[in-house]
């Protein structure tokens, strides 16, 4: 269980998904067109330590802003130890800003639901246990929903998965970022034991799986 150095720990094996076929998640069967002309959305999805998940969105196609923090929860403007206890009703998060020119929103799902994490564990995320590293999609609008609704129904209906999904969908309320030396945490330690076997083959996951959305170069620094 992780304390209030919490991503500090070393885990044995990176916390996302494995398929039951080993093969790429299909797309979303309910998903909008990529749009016609360049605006800025948000989504924010939570998947464990946010320092990983943060970082496949950097390193993804049409995304303005990765920012990681804190959703779901009671309390106003909680820290990272306030988070850590499991008392605030808080999940680590990562706010993501995006063109639906470039990426729909239905495309950041289907990465984030196999390449950045395992929508499989409850209440954790490889060696992170406790309801803070739940998996979850806070949606901003009812097109959101109804994207997410159907696409988790979809891979529950073709067992995707050796396992239900658990992931928990529900609005966003808030989104509080979290402290700065969180942010692009991973491009700044990736030598650190916990990147290293957790979240580096995150990104390995996603050249390997969706070359068509990766980036030329990640996003660095603060936004």
């Amino acid at each position: 269980m992780r304390t209030t150095l919490a991503c500090l720990l070393t885990g044995a094996f990176a916390a996302f998904a494995t398929t039951a076929t080993g093969a790429p998640l299909p797309a979303p069967a309910a998903d909008l067109p990529r749009a016609a002309t360049t605006s800025t959305q948000t989504a924010v999805f939570a998947g464990g330590c946010f320092w990983g998940v943060e970082a496949v969105f950097r390193h993804m196609k049409g995304v303005h802003s990765a920012v990681s923090g804190y959703a779901g929860g009671r309390t106003k403007n909680p820290t990272y130890e306030d988070v850590s206890t499991g008392m605030t009703g808080h999940a680590e998060a990562v706010e993501v800003r995006f063109d639906p020119s470039q990426v729909t929103y239905g495309e950041l799902l289907r990465v984030f639901m196999s390449a950045a994490h395992d929508p499989t564990e409850l209440n954790r995320q490889g060696p992170d246990v406790g309801t803070q590293y739940r998996s979850a999609l806070y949606f901003v609008n009812d097109e959101q929903q109804r994207i997410a609704r159907a696409y988790i129904a979809q891979l529950d209906g073709a067992k995707a998965y050796p396992g239900k999904i658990v992931t928990e969908l529900a609005p966003l309320t808030a989104f509080y970022r979290a402290e700065a030396h969180h942010q692009d945490y991973l491009a700044r330690h990736p030598t650190q034991p916990y990147i290293v076997y957790n979240d580096l083959p995150k990104l390995e996951a996603l050249k390997r799986d969706y070359p068509s959305l990766v980036r030329a170069a990640p996003l660095r620094g603060t936004p």
